[in-house]
């Protein structure tokens, strides 16, 4: 490959864990350019060292990124050639780097995509779920109120969700999901992809949440959740937990029949299907 091009910001994978996977284009542009804009620049001289690399870094993470973008724009203005990597994997999914090239593209700056490692697509591609359509949702909220307000926000999606989750919230996110989404909606575990301990585990998320609980190792590393979609002909003869919420606050105050009719009509759930939903938990 050429020297990188003058004024122009590469955005650069790196791998996810097995260091095999770093491209030989990678590697060269961050050999290559004036300075590599890094998360978090002790973390990234491990993986430069490993491929001799003595390209400078600056960091550039959530906490300085909006007050050193216009630094490093006026760097590439000025004609020096930038990198700018995250921890692991592709910048800007769920990592820092948006408002930096953002920034850039304002500035008339050229910005070129080295691509390369993604968890969320790394485990999407061995998931076994639907992948022609999917939703990459990142991290969901670390509060259980916020977090089931968004994954009541995704009940209804016919797309496969993508989430990352930190390793103790991974088991209450799991229980989260089962409680909105129904225990016997289909997922996948994805933990420390291209690593020594590699897992890819499915299963319902009840089943997938009591082998989480019974088995401590599985709350380690890195994790991406995969969850399939609402089949579109089970939501028509589904009751999501909203319409059983609604339905829950009513029949406090009004007879069964008369509340499923309400709920109904708020939701568009068959009547018959409230009612009969009703009945079977003694409401």
């Amino acid at each position: 490959m050429s020297d990188p091009v003058m004024g122009t910001l590469y955005v650069v994978a790196t791998p996810i864990g097995n260091l095999q996977d770093i491209s030989e284009r990678a590697r060269q542009v961050l050999a290559r350019v004036n300075l590599i804009a890094a998360e978090d620049t002790r973390h990234s001289a491990r993986l430069l060292e490993h491929f001799n690399i003595t390209t400078p870094m600056v960091p550039c993470h959530d906490h300085n990124e909006r007050t050193s973008s216009n630094a490093l724009v006026q760097r590439l203005l000025a004609g020096e050639s930038l990198a700018l990597i995250s921890d692991a994997g592709t910048p800007l999914v769920s990592d820092p780097g948006y408002h930096l090239v953002r920034h850039a593209r304002l500035a008339g700056v050229r910005v070129v995509p080295v691509p390369g490692a993604c968890a969320a697509i790394a485990a999407l591609s061995a998931a076994g779920l639907p992948s022609d359509r999917f939703v990459f949702e990142g991290f969901l909220p670390a509060r259980s109120n916020a977090r089931a307000a968004r994954l009541q926000a995704l009940a209804q999606e016919a797309r496969t969700l993508v989430f990352y989750e930190a390793p103790h919230r991974l088991l209450e996110s799991v229980l989260a999901m089962a409680e909105v989404f129904g225990g016997e909606r289909q997922a996948v575990l994805a933990r420390e992809l291209t690593k020594t301990f590699e897992t890819i585990h499915g299963a319902s998320l009840a089943e997938l949440a009591q082998w989480i609980a019974t088995d401590s190792n599985q709350q380690r590393g890195e994790c991406v959740l995969l969850v399939e979609g609402l089949n579109e002909k089970a939501g028509k003869d589904a009751v999501d937990a909203e319409s059983q919420r609604i339905l829950k606050l009513l029949v406090a105050e009004l007879p069964l029949k008369k509340a499923a009719a309400l709920v109904a009509q708020i939701t568009g759930v068959r009547k018959n299907l409230l009612y009969q939903w009703g009945l079977e938990q003694g409401l």
